[in-house]
């Protein structure tokens, strides 16, 4: 509120100074003009104006950070809103209004197991209505591989949600069984709480990360030091710094070189779920649909069905999560973004040059280690989630 009334009393007195010049203005008209009252007045506007101008600047900047622009300020306050990045030149004319996405809030049984029951399936329902226009209109709805939401390809185009190339993904995917993730779902940054994308914001501001703008590997590393010594006082080890690498590269599935803001802010947000939650709060964010793609995983590694896996299997699908589509597989109608092993002779099963991941060979402690269906849930809940965005990246790049 105060911030508020701040902003409100610039522009109060800005009008007021803007008032002031306009009677000068028409009071000259109306006096005879000699030289020295010209001058004068000349001298008066002049310094009025430059107060108006002060105060328009005033206003735009912000009482409490008068140094940033009204550019990095409006990137800001879409990172705090969820908003995502949103280009100046789409007109929003004849748009639908986006909505106002609210930040979930921690409940107090959070922290408590919750009953996910590997023997009681869970039946899938989309919803009827498409969730913009709230119209049913049967076929043309597409529907949301995480939650329940559907949609029509017109609504998400005047929503600003679907442009370009990113048409023909939805309309390609949506019906197979990779899917499409909603607007919703697509976005990590929508699971902080407000107090966690405060913290996460505090962070980006002391490493001096710009909003909305992409990372280089020197960036990210720079950050990534810049993270571990505030948090441990002392410098990453080489190890840490190894993994940050492999991490950037994941992030950077068709090398450009850099990576994208999205993709980094949805990196960090899963980062910051798995440092803050604990795995009973992260396993209650998981949907009907990724439950049920778990239970599918589980049931078809264990193979003598005595309720456990080996630590190898687990493994195995840790690291099938990221399995993304490639463009020119979405004819196959292969699920390779799904949960579970996928066979040796499926089109999933070939990796490119882009793909360099490689599962290593299991170790005896790992193949002496078994994992039950809950155990499994709470190791790979965080690999679940970080694989709901649309991005080929990879959100979360898993221990080798």
């Amino acid at each position: 509120m105060g911030v508020l009334m701040s902003r409100r009393q610039t522009v109060e007195r800005v009008q007021k100074v803007s008032l002031a010049v306009s009677a000068f203005k028409d009071g000259l008209r109306e006096q005879p003009s000699t030289r020295r009252r010209a001058e004068a007045g000349t001298a008066r506007q002049g310094t009025l104006e430059q107060e108006v101008q002060e105060g328009e600047e005033e206003a735009l900047a912000g009482p409490s950070q008068p140094e940033e622009s009204s550019a990095s300020k409006a990137a800001w306050e879409r990172l705090r809103d969820g908003r995502g990045v949103e280009p100046e030149e789409f007109d929003r004319a004849n748009r639908f209004t986006p909505p106002a996405f609210i930040r979930p809030k921690r409940e107090l049984h959070d922290d408590e197991s919750p009953d996910i029951s590997l023997e009681q399936r869970e039946q899938i329902l989309n919803d009827e209505m498409c969730e913009i226009c709230e119209v049913w209109t049967a076929e043309s709805l597409f529907p949301c591989r995480i939650c329940h939401r559907v949609y029509h390809d017109g609504c998400l185009r005047r929503m600003g949600y679907l442009q370009k190339d990113s048409a023909v993904e939805v309309t390609e995917t949506a019906h197979t069984e990779t899917g499409w993730s909603c607007y919703y779902c697509d976005n990590l940054n929508l699971l902080l709480t407000e107090e966690e994308m405060y913290s996460l914001m505090e962070t980006l501001r002391n490493c001096k990360i710009i909003p909305e703008s992409c990372l280089t590997l020197d960036d990210f590393l720079h950050y990534k030091h810049q993270v571990h010594k505030q948090q441990f006082e002392r410098t990453m080890p080489e190890a840490q710094e190894e993994q940050a690498a492999l991490q950037f590269n994941a992030l950077d599935p068709d090398k450009k070189g850099h990576i994208e803001w999205q993709d980094f802010l949805s990196h960090e947000s899963i980062q910051l779920l798995q440092k803050i939650r604990p795995q009973n709060a992260l396993l209650r964010l998981l949907t009907a649909k990724e439950r049920e793609r778990a239970r599918t995983a589980f049931l078809a590694l264990d193979q003598d069905h005595d309720g456990f896996i080996g630590e190898s299997e687990c493994r195995q699908a840790r690291h099938t999560w990221f399995r993304k589509h490639q463009k020119e597989m979405l004819s196959c109608n292969v699920s390779i973004s799904h949960v579970g092993p996928i066979s040796e002779g499926s089109p999933a099963s070939s990796r490119n040059s882009k793909s360099p991941e490689k599962i290593l060979p299991a170790t005896k402690q790992e193949e002496t280690r078994s994992i039950d269906w809950p155990g499994f849930l709470r190791e790979n809940v965080a690999y679940i989630l970080a694989a709901r965005p649309n991005s080929a990246a990879l959100h979360l790049q898993p221990l080798a």
